[in-house]
């Protein structure tokens, strides 16, 4: 049992950002005690007021300004990896460039920082650039958990569950519902998913200024419709060895504008029992359960069963379909 509850950073206090922290203040056995934004951090050892913390990120567009607790600062990620005393960070940050999360895990390494990092990664291309860092990052005493999500993430672990009832697996078919009130809580996550458009680059998405985000929202009726995206769900799963990785498809509907999810999020899982018979698994997310509270909470458990590995010196790279993820009371 853990006495102490488990001190906690998050990196990026955007949509993700802010709810995972909402996430953890109902926990026993995690704390906020960290958090960096674009232009600040705050440290607070004995945990975060999140009220204040959102109110001040709100009022004055940078964590950095809390009473007590803030600085401001151009180099706050580093700053901060230097200052705070954390068992583990959740990467809540946008994958924009599509290079960010490894330079980012590069500072971590290069800082010295021994702990337990998660990320919510989406792009194939990007996980592939982290699987470059897995020897370092053993040599630097770092565990990694990435992918872990909802998709990938929560769904891929459902994958892997599923297809146990299998012999070969013939497809995994991911789609995702995403309803959000409004899109300017979630801008770097909708930035992402404009990047997966046809037509539209990771970097062009990037580049695109919040008024010709909302002139493409006008025209699609606030509706982003996303198919055969570039999602590590395939790397994952051809990584633990239940399918190849053109088997695997993921696509979805994003409403920017109604909190309801336009479609249920689910996966279907396709394959051959050893009687010879075809199958399909579907596992399907409750509707009243948010973006915000599938990727974080899946987030967090990948953070604790990541604690459980580094104390026994397990360092190195983890994907979502190869470790479960534990229950955060």
């Amino acid at each position: 049992m853990e006495t102490q509850p488990l001190k906690i950073g998050v990196l990026g206090f955007g949509g993700l950002g802010q709810a995972s922290a909402r996430i953890l203040e109902a926990k026993q056995e995690m704390r906020l005690v960290a958090v960096a934004d674009q232009h600040g951090y705050a440290i607070a050892p004995e945990g975060l007021n999140i009220d204040q913390a959102i109110a001040t990120y709100y009022e004055k567009g940078s964590i950095g300004y809390l009473e007590n607790n803030g600085t401001l600062s151009n180099q706050s990620i580093e700053e901060l990896i230097q200052k705070a005393d954390v068992d583990g960070y959740f990467l809540a940050l946008p994958n924009l460039p599509n290079t960010f999360m490894a330079d980012i895990t590069r500072l971590f390494i290069k800082s010295g920082w021994q702990g337990v990092l998660v990320d919510a990664l989406k792009r194939t291309s990007a996980m592939e650039q982290m699987l470059t860092l897995k020897g370092d990052l053993k040599q630097a005493g770092i565990t990694y958990m990435t992918g872990c999500g909802a998709t990938p993430g929560l769904l891929t672990a459902a994958t892997v569950i599923a297809s146990q009832s299998f012999q070969e697996i013939h497809s995994v078919k991911i789609t995702f519902g995403v309803g959000i009130a409004n899109w300017e809580a979630y801008r770097a996550t909708i930035r992402e998913d404009i990047g997966h458009l046809p037509g539209y680059t990771v970097d062009q998405a990037k580049a695109m200024s919040d008024e010709e985000v909302e002139a493409l929202l006008d025209k699609t009726n606030g509706i982003l419709t996303l198919e055969n995206m570039e999602h590590a769900d395939d790397l994952m799963l051809e990584l633990a060895g239940i399918c190849e990785r053109d088997q695997v498809t993921v696509g979805g509907v994003v409403d920017t504008r109604n909190p309801q999810k336009p479609l249920s999020t689910n996966v279907q899982i396709t394959g051959r029992t050893f009687e010879g018979k075809i199958s399909t698994h579907t596992f399907t997310l409750g509707d009243e359960t948010s973006m915000a509270a599938n990727v974080c909470g899946t987030a967090f458990g990948y953070l604790k069963a990541g604690i459980n590995l580094h104390r026994q010196g397990n360092y190195g790279l983890f994907t979502a379909a190869e470790i479960m993820p534990q229950f955060v009371r």
